[in-house]
């Protein structure tokens, strides 16, 4: 991927230290520290234009959100993203929101074992060709490290619009022993529900009547043994 930034982007960067981690691994085991509380923190690996990660923190200002990309330019836009959306309330700083640069191939690197409550993954490069298929962020290699930087009640949130990613991510999620729920092949089959917030991609393909593939993956034991009392009430029983 290539994108044409700004000239001086490194420098408006390091200029919004209040957001912006530059070097993430300083905070491996100190992000609830950084953020000054204990809140739950929430991820979105490949978080391109930040419009995701900045609603859901002025949507949810019980949880602590890191947006991740690796692109200097997407780490910009998503501090304008940020920044506007809580602009209305007159703060220049969201409180609950940090934008790290960081290739998700590191991650191990920037978050502790347990760190994290839960990995929002949106709209990730599908990489269609088989000999990528290491590089899709379902595969079971980086299954491995989410594993480890995920809490008890770690839960994986995935969407996608491409078929092909989708089968392969569920055969992942199976294959490595997963429990999934909440799967649909059409999240805005019956309308747009006000409380989901969509992705910058989101938006446009449901624009263009493209489906939406989407599933939650429960990793942490404490999210599964939430989850299994009541895993057959949606069925009736």
């Amino acid at each position: 991927m290539r994108l044409r930034g700004r000239k001086g982007i490194r420098e408006n960067l390091e200029q919004q230290e209040d957001l912006v981690v530059l070097d993430p691994g300083q905070y491996r085991g100190k992000w609830a520290e950084l953020f000054g509380n204990e809140l739950p923190i929430h991820v979105e690996f490949g978080m391109g234009k930040g419009q995701f990660i900045s609603q859901m923190s002025y949507k949810h200002r019980d949880v602590n959100f890191i947006g991740v990309d690796m692109y200097d330019e997407l780490i910009r836009r998503a501090s304008e993203k940020g920044r506007g959306v809580w602009a209305s309330e007159g703060v220049d700083t969201p409180p609950n929101l940090k934008l790290a640069l960081l290739n998700i191939e590191n991650v191990e690197q920037a978050f502790a074992p347990g760190e994290i409550e839960r990995i929002y993954l949106n709209f990730s490069d599908p990489w269609p060709k088989s000999r990528h298929a290491r590089r899709r962020l379902t595969h079971p290699r980086f299954l491995d490290k989410y594993k480890v930087i995920l809490n008890d009640r770690g839960q994986i949130h995935f969407k996608t619009d491409s078929v092909t990613l989708f089968e392969f991510s569920l055969n992942a999620f199976a294959d490595y022993g997963l429990q999934m729920t909440n799967i649909s092949l059409d999240l805005h089959r019956d309308g747009l529900n006000e409380e989901h917030v969509m992705t910058e991609y989101e938006t446009k393909f449901v624009g263009q009547g493209m489906k939406i593939h989407r599933c939650e993956v429960l990793m942490g034991e404490a999210a599964l043994e939430s989850y299994r009392p009541n895993r057959l009430e949606k069925y009736g029983k």
